[in-house]
């Protein structure tokens, strides 16, 4: 949600301000002290003016009992943001339902190859940080086990994304996240990223994926784990 103040734009500052307020109706007394005082947009004197200009301009309507609305064309521009603010909300949180769900089986079924596999590289709680991590912020550049490659990216809160490469040819994992480097790494576990990788890789082909998991396991001496 973009709540950056559009201050050069008296149509989309009156829409901010209606957006925070969420309320159909106001007093002007109110509305200058909600805008001086609470929100610190403006002076009373400057509160007033902006009022003023955008009940000449049509933004908004005032009745006999002193009390402001928006305009119906604001209104309906309002009720539509409202809607897409309630989708967006609504899709974010079935996502993390779904992410928890995937955990849950995760850590309740003992029957999977894949499941079994994965758990053998993962330290106590990292699967359940894997929750926190968006499944847009992964790019699969590459999964082919033929050719024993996994590349993958993941844009987190760095400017640079984190790099994934798998080769079973090379025997090596390359990624360069803190956590990996500094702990994982050399205990040949995994982190949330590549735990999360994993997750993903699964959902596009499970064979493969418990291929890759199994191929690491059989020869775990023999592979590099660097950054």
């Amino acid at each position: 949600m973009n709540f950056a103040i559009p201050r050069n734009n008296q149509t989309d500052l009156v829409l901010y301000i209606w957006k925070i307020i969420d309320i159909p109706h106001i007093t002007v007394k109110d509305l200058v002290y909600t805008i001086s005082f609470e929100l610190f947009l403006l002076s009373p004197q400057k509160a007033k003016e902006f009022i003023q200009n955008s009940i000449e301009n049509k933004l908004l309507e005032i009745d006999e009992h002193d009390t402001l609305s928006l305009s119906q064309n604001l209104n309906k521009k309002l009720q539509n943001w409202q809607l897409e603010r309630k989708e967006t909300i609504l899709s974010k949180i079935a996502i993390a339902q779904r992410k928890i769900r995937a955990v849950n089986n995760f850590e309740t079924d003992k029957s999977s190859n894949f499941n079994i596999l994965l758990k053998a590289f993962l330290d106590k709680g990292t699967i359940n940080k894997t929750v926190s991590i968006s499944e847009e912020d992964f790019t699969i550049n590459e999964f082919n086990f033929e050719k024993g490659s996994i590349k993958a990216e993941y844009l987190g809160s760095k400017k640079e994304p984190y790099i994934i490469e798998i080769n079973t040819k090379n025997q090596k994992i390359n990624h360069n996240c803190h956590d990996f480097q500094t702990r994982r790494s050399e205990n040949k576990k995994f982190c949330k990223h590549l735990a999360k990788l994993f997750l993903l890789l699964k959902e596009k082909d499970e064979v493969s994926a418990t291929n890759f998991l199994s191929e690491i396991a059989e020869n775990i001496n023999k592979w590099e784990f660097i950054s």
